[in-house]
């Protein structure tokens, strides 16, 4: 599937068949997160049947948003923790995420509800780990989550060209913290500009929706 298929068809899955990854999957995910830190300068590094993070106490308190079964292979999403890399976080994490599910896999975006365990990193001084992508093969593939439409998130002056509006569907395909879809486009007749409202992880899902947006606009947006 292509990029854009990939982005209709992820969903977010907590609940993983008890299903090891192969290594050329895992050797292709690390090549892929090796290059994804390489343009992005984060520190992005995956744990392979790692139960600590996603068996705690704490997990398990949290029975909507909180809860897992057999969550054991994640990325650790490593940086130093301020607004730029933040965005980053989310504009080259979904970039994994889409690349996951292109190779079968299926994935969710967890950035509270689990155990950081920096024994299983290597985390350099001013480093932390900023959220976490489960991935694994899904008991399910998920369901699509409840959506704003585009004239919610789209600001927009005079005529709108087709290529907005396909960034703007786009970007209500991404993943964002509890579903709140917490962003706006906006189209000054000539230039587009993507900004988050307040709200939990909001920096990290603006680089999400930035990176769905460019995906199905076919422009370039800055990150950072």
């Amino acid at each position: 599937m292509d990029l854009l298929e990939a982005a209709r068809e992820r969903h977010s899955v907590r609940d993983y068949l008890a299903k090891p990854l192969g290594d050329e999957i895992i050797a292709e995910l690390k090549s892929y997160i090796a290059g994804l830190n390489a343009q992005s300068g984060l520190n992005m590094q995956l744990a392979i049947n790692e139960p600590k993070a996603f068996g705690s106490l704490k997990a398990r308190l949290l029975p909507h948003y909180g809860s897992f079964r057999n969550a054991v292979n994640y990325v650790a999403v490593i940086g130093k923790k301020n607004a730029s890399t933040l965005e980053k976080c989310g504009y080259y994490g979904e970039q994994l995420v889409l690349k996951a599910q292109q190779l079968g896999l299926n994935t969710c975006w967890i950035g509270g509800s689990y155990k950081k365990v920096p024994s299983a990193f290597d985390i350099a001084e001013g480093e932390s780990i900023l959220a976490a992508i489960l991935t694994g093969y899904g008991e399910n593939c998920g369901k699509p989550h409840r959506s704003k439409s585009v004239p919610d998130v789209l600001k927009a002056k005079g005529d709108v060209p087709d290529w907005v509006i396909r960034g703007a569907e786009c970007a209500l395909l991404a993943p964002t913290a509890i579903n709140q879809q917490k962003f706006v486009i906006e189209f000054d007749g000539e230039n587009v500009a993507v900004r988050a409202k307040r709200g939990p992880f909001s920096t990290v899902d603006l680089g999400i929706v930035k990176y769905h947006f460019e995906l199905g606009s076919g422009r370039k947006l800055q990150i950072g």
